[in-house]
């Protein structure tokens, strides 16, 4: 455990921040790992049938992730506010709705999923392997949902080791599975997304054994279900689906996106699907240091320490963009390499527009870097609108810019869609921090900081 209300913001946010960032690494290690591991071993066909569905796994991943992000804002404000009783009781609501979720989405997607391929415009050729590898992953799904929720839960109260233990070993299964069952057991794509659910199923056991061990705040008895008010069900529930449809949102339109790059050829699906592993590579800083300010401002806002919580979104953002900074010498001298390393693939075209890609994108990634950082912050602070406000204007622009740009341009049509939308969507997100830090100047000049801030500060 961590009480983040105590000690030097940009301490802490390092801290905590760097073993999300290893985790975010390991995981985009293993999806690149898979990557080349089907495309070596089952070929280029195989690997754009995974592609042309990698964005339908990302939409539920987001999604789910989001959800439990969202119900762990309760956690670390009481955890803040050292309210031992309505952490348990946060934690054990938590599970309790997060399975419901789970079972009640992926069912639903699964009824529909001939629909959704249809929709996808997964070529005729591809759709068979696509559609078996889908199914599985989706209803791995359920798996997925509960351990974003344990780990969720013990960032929450300041523990961002827990998750990078467990999620080693989740790469390590998933990546020795890979090998086993497409090499040994020649079992096509499926494998890998058996390989994927698997390997999740035997890491969630050993993380709720050890966090139940570890931290008695996590052994929960009905007396804690039933101290779930119907307050903190009302917050956890609005809070939590306003963050899993923010990625949705945000999912949502890149299914869009992905239906212009299923009509453009294996090329440029092989193309898309690589440089979007990369680019979730280059931005893990992000995703990482947005985690920690979502713990870190809502531990500080149930602690009243306002003050703290401006301090350490200044930190995010200095090393967010220091971060772009060393993004684009990466990209701009190894782009190429990084896109063969990923796929094993010689194809030219494949790799000249996903290198087109890589370094169109890159050039603005100082707004994803103020985006992550912003919407993260509100989320701590109990902002479940203007975050969802932003993910909104994403996906809208997303879907107009699909239907007009890629057709007029092709794939660089593609390539210009998400650079125009970081542009629009950050508005809403300054403006509203904006008026954030003006309403906490008044809060602060009225004496409402807590007394220990005050005397910290």
């Amino acid at each position: 455990m961590k009480d983040m209300t105590k000690g030097s913001p940009t301490r802490l946010i390092l801290a905590f921040s760097l073993p999300i960032l290893i985790g975010s690494l390991l995981q985009m290690t293993y999806s690149i790992a898979d990557t080349r591991i089907v495309g070596t071993y089952l070929g280029d066909e195989a690997l754009a049938a995974v592609g042309a569905t990698t964005v339908l796994s990302f939409l539920f991943n987001g999604f789910f992730t989001g959800i439990a992000n969202g119900f762990a804002i309760m956690t670390a404000q009481k955890f803040g506010a050292k309210d031992r009783k309505n952490v348990k009781a946060s934690f054990a609501a938590a599970l309790v709705m997060g399975l419901a979720l789970a079972v009640l989405f992926v069912g639903i997607t699964l009824l529909l999923l001939d629909p959704i391929l249809n929709f996808l415009n997964v070529p005729a050729e591809l759709y068979e392997t696509a559609a078996g590898y889908i199914r599985i992953v989706l209803a791995g799904m359920v798996i997925t949902m509960l351990y974003n929720v344990l780990i969720a839960s013990a960032r929450a109260i300041g523990d961002s080791i827990t998750p990078l233990l467990t999620l080693t070993l989740s790469v390590l299964l998933n990546i020795i599975g890979d090998i086993v069952l497409l090499r040994y057991f020649h079992t096509g794509v499926w494998g890998a997304a058996a390989a994927t659910v698997g390997a999740q199923a035997v890491t969630i056991v050993i993380c709720a054994v050890y966090m139940l061990q570890k931290y008695d705040l996590f052994r929960i008895t009905g007396e804690d279900i039933r101290d779930c008010n119907r307050g903190m069900l009302r917050f956890m529930l609005s809070t939590g689906l306003s963050m899993g449809c923010m990625n949705s949102l945000i999912g949502v339109g890149s299914l869009i996106l992905q239906t212009a790059v299923n009509d453009l050829g294996s090329s440029y699906i092989v193309a898309q699907s690589t440089a979007r592993k990369i680019t979730e590579v280059l931005m893990s800083v992000f995703v990482s240091v947005g985690i920690a300010m979502a713990t870190y401002c809502g531990q500080n806002f149930g602690a009243r320490k306002y003050t703290r919580i401006r301090k350490g979104i200044r930190t995010g953002y200095w090393i967010t963009c220091s971060w772009c900074i060393a993004v684009l010498l990466i990209v701009y001298t190894s782009a190429a390499w990084m896109v063969q390393a990923v796929t094993g693939s010689d194809d030219t075209v494949m790799i000249e527009a996903a290198v087109k890609y890589l370094r169109m994108d890159t050039i603005l990634y100082v707004l994803v870097a103020v985006i992550f950082v912003q919407r993260n912050a509100l989320q701590g602070v109990g902002d479940r609108i203007t975050p969802l406000i932003s993910s909104g204007i994403e996906m809208a622009g997303k879907i107009i810019l699909t239907y007009t740009l890629v057709p007029a341009w092709g794939y660089d049509g593609v390539i210009w869609v998400e650079p125009i939308v970081w542009v629009v969507m950050i508005l809403p997100l300054m403006k509203k921090m904006r008026d954030w830090n003006r309403r906490i100047d008044r809060k602060i000049r009225l004496g409402h900081e807590s007394e220990a801030s005050a005397q910290e500060e």
